[in-house]
């Protein structure tokens, strides 16, 4: 491979739906380009970036990929990303860390709710966007009808540049509005070779519209082109294609390409494009970091070898005899093997050793990365993702990348006896990988909580840490964190005594106990006069009503908010001891909450949902057999509604994944602790049958 300066560098995020022909596009553009040695098939588990048994599997990618094409003297670097929902988090990383995306959509199923999401995130980032339509060759494959979605969905910024010559299983090239030739499918070509031949008459009708459509769309961005277009004038094609990339970079206008990629046609068209109409590294926007590890004051980053080196770490993932393999983008200034740089992060030193451009599985060892360009590093100690990797002498902590909340919660445990501490570990290591996977574990249940983006997030985890650690684990809905409260005042008396031989053990004491304000937690008063106990007992009362309040009077669940007074009791000068009146105390907090109407409390969550309008009721109607108490609704994106709502959290278990189908996806979600609420009647009764039938088993 030969060194690339940043203006040789085009760094491209390819998004969309689920199955959309992304990994296999890759795949093909790198063969195409003759960068790959072999054209990989999903079916076969051989695309070049699935490089995992998780996404091999499965059928679908499970996590990001790297590859490059050398194409017309220029490095494309491609970062494949996962379209299904729970993995989205390492497509918002591989966004982050390109300077353009491309959204693929499948001719045979059309605009998906993957293809709209993926499309408003890349936009959002302001980097060139461009379309490309897959799958051509397939069944049921309609270009038509899917750039009709797209203009229809994504807005009037779509513009067709290339289209095919035939859909379906008829397709056999493909044409291009720009240069008014067509590009016809070899068969027998080894690599994507086509013939370049006039517009055949059966698609000259299909050609026109199209390309009437482009110039109309490209002339209404530029003033000067609309004048002349307007006039009668024909746009001359560098004039045109000029037009489009200055569209492209305002975000005006999105190209619409046409492939397919399992016969490589209209793949080599494509990654021609690619190098005319996206921005190199050194084209891209200055970015802005903090100087310092813990400064505020910014710098202004540019793809400049000549500047002080700074990257980003986007991915980082484990593998067997190999160790943590780090992805990283540098922003400006260069690296070098065997070099030592600054974690700015961490503020801790790590060494660079096995520097390489990846290429799927394999990974091409290079002695130096320039700016602009994107690369893997092998063992390094202390990074992770979202990490700034600079100099000591010029510390730079670049923005982090917003990742995705996790939105499911699972209980995990060893399935193996003695291999808790072995999960842990494993789990915390999962979580270095991918952030959006987070461990902890509940002080209130002492269960570890596991916690992704979707079940199949969760699902995923665990097989990793199967291969790689070999723990089993098994996952269980969280136990629901219940406080009891108090709603009267009471008093009772708690004696200990015992005789058996020997000194024995008496205490005493008389406690009133009564309900407080909702969050003003537990105090304890001492109202004993006269010497009723002596002062070295009381705080034991205390610690007795305390780990009485701990167990619940109901269902075990801790009583909150109430205050306990010491008013009287009595002593043995003997056969007094901490432990006796601790075990007064004990006695006595029973007696008292039991006649203080306590009541159990449920944890509300407040969620947030975004779902589209046509959905709304199905939504609301399910919020409400939730139990859900509806807040309101406000507009949210096109076709969107935002409803904000209290709900029990012990309703909301998966809940993530069933608003997604309630939505066919398309739904955005999150959820807050709201605080509690008392639980009704009958919800109460199953919970301490519940608790009640527990403590019997054990």
């Amino acid at each position: 491979m030969r060194d690339y300066d940043s203006t040789g560098i085009r760094n491209v995020a390819l998004v969309g739906h689920a199955a959309s022909g992304k990994t296999t596009l890759v795949d093909a553009l790198a063969f195409a380009a003759g960068t790959s040695r072999r054209h990989g098939t999903i079916r076969d588990g051989t695309t070049l970036t699935d490089t995992s048994p998780e996404s091999t599997d499965r059928g679908y990618s499970t996590a990001l990929g790297c590859a490059f094409a050398e194409w017309q003297d220029v490095k494309i670097n491609f970062i494949d990303t996962p379209g299904v929902p729970d993995f989205m988090g390492d497509a918002i990383a591989g966004l982050a860390a390109a300077d353009g995306a491309v959204v693929c959509v499948s001719a045979a199923h059309g605009v998906e709710t993957g293809t709209e999401t993926m499309f408003a995130e890349a936009v959002a980032r302001r980097d060139p966007v461009l379309v490309v339509v897959t799958m051509l060759d397939k069944e049921h494959a309609d270009f038509d009808a899917t750039y009709a979605q797209l203009r229809e969905r994504l807005g009037a910024t779509i513009v067709p540049v290339e289209v095919p010559v035939g859909t379906g299983p008829s397709c056999r090239g493909v044409m291009n509005l720009f240069t008014r030739r067509a590009y016809l499918y070899q068969q027998g070509g080894k690599a994507g070779e086509y013939l370049e031949t006039d517009i055949p008459d059966d698609a000259r009708a299909t050609f026109e519209r199209y390309r009437a459509e482009m110039i109309e769309a490209i002339a209404a961005t530029d003033d000067a082109l609309l004048e002349r277009y307007l006039d009668g004038v024909e746009l001359g094609r560098d004039e045109v294609i000029e037009g489009l990339e200055a569209a492209m970079k305002a975000a005006a206008l999105h190209p619409v390409f046409a492939v397919s990629a399992e016969r490589l046609i209209g793949v080599r068209a494509l990654l021609t494009e690619l190098v005319q109409l996206m921005p190199s590294a050194r084209e891209c926007e200055e970015l802005h970091a903090w100087q310092g590890s813990e400064g505020d004051a910014t710098v202004v980053l540019h793809a400049d070898d000549d500047a002080p080196f700074a990257a980003l770490v986007f991915k980082t993932q484990a593998e067997p005899h190999v160790g943590t393999i780090s992805y990283l983008r540098v922003l400006s200034g260069t690296m070098s093997a065997g070099a030592e740089v600054h974690n700015a992060t961490r503020d801790v030193t790590e060494r660079l050793t096995n520097l390489a451009a990846p290429l799927g599985r394999e990974r091409v060892e290079v002695l130096r990365v320039r700016a602009g360009d994107i690369c893997t590093v092998a063992k390094l100690r202390n990074t992770h993702t979202n990490d700034t990797l600079s100099t000591r002498a010029h510390p730079i902590r670049l923005p982090a990348i917003s990742l995705p909340e996790p939105v499911v919660h699972f209980a995990v445990r060893a399935v193996g006896r003695n291999e808790e501490d072995r999960l842990q570990a494993g789990l915390h290591a999962l979580h270095d990988e991918d952030p959006t996977l987070e461990v902890h574990l509940d002080p209130d249940t002492h269960e570890t909580i596991l916690s992704g983006l979707g079940e199949r997030h969760v699902e995923v985890a665990l097989a990793r840490l199967r291969r790689k650690v070999g723990v089993g684990a098994a996952l269980a809905a969280p136990r629901i964190a219940y406080r009891e409260a108090l709603f009267a005042s009471a008093s009772a008396r708690g004696r200990h005594k015992k005789q058996s031989g020997g000194r024995g053990q008496f205490g005493d004491c008389v406690v009133t106990i009564a309900p407080v304000a909702r969050g003003e937690g537990y105090s304890f008063v001492d109202r004993i006069v006269g010497g009723a106990i002596p002062s070295r007992y009381i705080p034991a009362v205390d610690a007795g009503i305390r780990e009485a309040a701990s167990r619940g009077v109901l269902a075990g669940a801790p009583v909150v908010d109430f205050r306990a007074e010491l008013t009287d009791g009595s002593f043995h000068s003997v056969d007094s001891s901490e432990l006796a009146f601790k075990l007064a105390g004990i006695l006595a907090f029973k007696a008292a909450a039991a006649l203080c109407r306590p009541a159990l409390l449920e944890p509300i969550d407040e969620l947030e949902l975004e779902v589209p309008t046509a959905q709304l009721g199905d939504v609301m109607g399910d919020l409400s057999s939730r139990r859900g108490h509806i807040l309101g609704t406000d507009g949210g994106r096109a076709r969107m509604t935002i409803v904000r709502a209290l709900v029990p959290r012990a309703e909301l278990h998966l809940y993530a994944a069933h608003l997604r189908g309630l939505t066919h996806g398309d739904c955005r979600y999150r959820a807050r602790p709201a605080g509690y609420e008392v639980a009704p009647a009958d919800v109460s009764a199953r919970v301490v049958d519940a608790a009640h039938a527990e403590a019997h088993q054990h």
